[in-house]
Formats: C-alpha cells, structure tokens, sequence
C-alpha cells in the first residue's frame, strides 16, 4: 500500500511538472487543451490548475475561441512566481543577478571579486548575492533556484572542476558544487560557462529553429559551447570545447596549460594586454595607446579595445591579427562540427568589425568551403551576459525538470504536494 501511495504521489507531481513546462513555454493554454496535450481527465485537468493557481504558478487570462459551445478560459503561466538566482564567475569579476521564472531580469550587475582562492572568492560572492536579494527585498521562499557558470575544466557528473587556469592554481580538484550546496542548499545548476552561454543562444535562437549552434567565447580564455541536434555536446568527462588549446604555432608562446602556441595563450586578453606593454615603448609616440602607455604606464583591455577603431593604429593592428587567427580556431570548429550558426561572445568581440572582417576572411580562408557557406557567424545576442543568463536557464529547467523530482519536492510551497 505505501509503494502505491508513493508511486500516486509521484505521478501526480510529474503531472503537475507536465502542465507547468506546457503553460510556461506557450502564451496561453486552456484547459481542454490541457487535457489533449497531457491525455489527462477533465477531471485531474481541474484538480491540478486549481492547485496551481492557488500557489500564484498560474492565471487565468481571459477567453479563448469557441467551438461550437462555452468559450474556453485560457490559462497563463506566472512568471514572477519566483525567482532564481544566477552568476556567471570570472578571476577579477562577477556577472550576478536574479530573474524571474522566465528569465526577465530583476536586476543583473558586474561585481569585482577576487576569485584565485575558491572559498574566500565564493564566500564572498554568496554575501554579494544575500545583500542583491535583500536589496530587491525578495522573500528567500522566492529564490526556487541557483544557477552558476564557471570556467575551466568542470567534470559533468560529479562538478568538479580539475584544472581552471584563468581562475588561478588554486583552482585544482575543487568540488565547486558542494561547496556551492553549503552556501546555497540543493537548489543548484552548475555549468561551464561556455557552455552556459550555448544554452542561452540556443533557447533563443530556438523561434528560428536553430538546433546546431556553437557559442564561442573571446575573453580571458577561449572557449567553445557545443549544441548539436538540440543537446549539450561534452564529450567523455564533460570537456568539449576547449577551443583556446587548439595549438597553432608550434614553440609559440606557452601557455598555462603547459603546451606552447595555443590560440588562447597568443590572443586572448591576457595575451594581447601583454604583448601590448612589451611592444609600445617601440611606437611612436603619436599612436593613441602609446599615449595611454605613457601616462599609465601600463594599458588594458579596455584601452586597447578603446584604441583600435581606427586600423592603422598599433591596438587595430592588434586586433586585426588577433582576429585573423582567432578565424582560423573558428574555422576548425566549423569543419568539426558542421554547425548552422556560430555565436561570438566576450569581451574581445567589442573591437566590432576591427576584428570581425578579418576574422571573417580568415573563417572563409581556412574552413571546408561546402561547410561555411552554410553556417552563419554572428556575435552574440546577449553580448557579454550570455553565460549569466545560460546559468539562470539551466537553474530554471531544474526547477520544473520531471528528470530531477527532488526539485520539485524542495519547491513543495509553491507547487504543493496534492492534488
């Protein structure tokens, strides 16, 4: 008898779960339509929407079309029911924010924090989200989730991650997820963050029936989010994608995985900001960034990026190069993969077409000519958000996953535990 109970139980929270995913990815849905959707009775139809509405999931939204009787009341989904929390961590700076159960932001910011000592570097991005959702004064029964996205090598099933040279050497065999748990409870997605940023493009690439798509993202590393026929490409151990190690000068410059000419370790940011300061003090002293170089001495990123508008500059020229090369990674990629759509993110992709021509002209340069004429290169919608928003997805998608039942059990007070 209790194996029933529970197995009754059970069934009726994956239905639950079922009507929730139909009514918060459609505008409005009624309940007949609920019942040929699901092949559920009018009957377990009306239990359910009513549970629902009574926890705020759901709302009715006027009325539909008639069929000949009664015109239908359509149903909507709630988004501002909850809420989850998102972060998308780097070594210096933190993308952070909350969002509704659609993804609409309440608030999204850039917050500078350390992060080369795994537990100092969390523990002080937990207290930055604490003091966010009291800013937003949310009730803690609101946040229904926790996403997160990180850089480095991040194992797919345990969520550990083994190696994050961007992070900093402290970032070995870190178990970022329990450590994340005792901030946060069980709540949690935990993702790379190129990956992160796939899922965000992908879900909105979706209205155009995108399945194949790569997120590339040009930043401190370089990395790749695989989406093949609509799902995560990892590989054995959850590695796919590590785009910045593909070696393309042999004895070039070494890079912090070990190996020598690695396309991330001779232009990304950490690599362009240093061959900048090796090299200015030879231009001439009418060159924009040289000027920068003079007064600061030292440039970044940002004045770099600032600088190469104009191509003949030594920052365009820069660019221009890196972008060049970075074409020829992409390139690769695109006679891997054979995707329909390439989406470039990060930081370096605010050198706009600077560094997108030649990029460009090296992708048609050095990629299988059958394969490129088919795939578009586009930057990204969700510029440099995209993995912040791809973790507040995926933590989402846990939220009403029928797969992960324990999340929904956690969510209890908003979902109930009866029909």
């Amino acid at each position: 008898m209790m194996n029933n109970s529970v197995n009754q139980d059970y069934i009726k929270k994956v239905n639950k779960a079922k009507i929730l995913n139909i009514l918060r990815k459609e505008p409005s849905v009624s309940r007949q339509e609920l019942a040929k959707l699901t092949g559920l009775t009018p009957a377990a139809i009306t239990g359910i929407v009513r549970n629902l509405a009574e926890a705020n999931l759901i709302e009715e939204v006027g009325l539909g079309q008639s069929s000949g009787g009664r015109r239908p009341v359509k149903l909507q989904f709630n988004p501002k029911a909850g809420y989850v929390v998102g972060a998308e961590i780097t070594r210096r700076k933190t993308t952070l924010g909350v969002v509704d159960l659609q993804a609409n932001p309440a608030e999204v910011k850039e917050i500078i924090i350390e992060m080369c000592d795994p537990i100092n570097g969390i523990g002080k991005m937990a207290l930055e989200i604490k003091k966010l959702v009291e800013e937003l004064q949310i009730p803690e029964e609101q946040i229904m989730g926790y996403g997160f996205a990180f850089p480095g090598l991040l194992d797919v099933n345990t969520k550990i991650i083994k190696h994050s040279p961007n992070l900093g050497e402290a970032w070995r065999n870190v178990p970022v997820k329990d450590i994340l748990i005792n901030h946060f409870g069980p709540m949690l997605f935990v993702e790379h963050n190129s990956n992160a940023a796939a899922i965000a493009e992908y879900v909105i690439q979706r209205k155009s029936r995108v399945k194949d798509l790569v997120y590339v993202n040009l930043g401190e590393g370089f990395s790749a989010g695989v989406i093949i026929k609509g799902e995560l490409l990892y590989g054995y151990g959850g590695h796919a994608g590590e785009m910045g190690h593909m070696v393309i000068a042999e004895n070039g410059q070494l890079c912090n995985c070990g190996n020598k000419g690695c396309l991330e370790s001779m232009y990304a940011v950490p690599a362009i900001v240093r061959k900048a300061n090796m090299e200015l003090n030879i231009c001439g002293d009418s060159d924009p960034l040289k000027q920068i170089w003079k007064e600061k001495g030292e440039v970044d990123i940002k004045d770099i990026l600032l600088c190469s508008s104009a191509v003949e500059t030594y920052a365009g020229q820069l660019i221009k190069q890196a972008g060049w090369h970075i074409g020829i990674g992409i390139a690769n990629i695109i006679n891997f993969y054979n995707p329909k759509m390439v989406c470039l993110g990060g930081i370096l992709t605010k050198a706009g077409p600077v560094l997108f021509e030649p990029l460009i002209k090296s992708v048609n340069r050095h990629a299988f000519p059958d394969l490129v004429q088919n795939t578009s290169i586009e930057l990204s919608s969700l510029g440099q958000q995209a993995g912040f928003y791809g973790a507040c997805l995926g933590a989402i998608e846990n939220v009403f996953s029928i797969d992960r039942i324990e999340i929904l059990e956690h969510s209890s007070k908003f979902i109930g535990s009866s029909i």
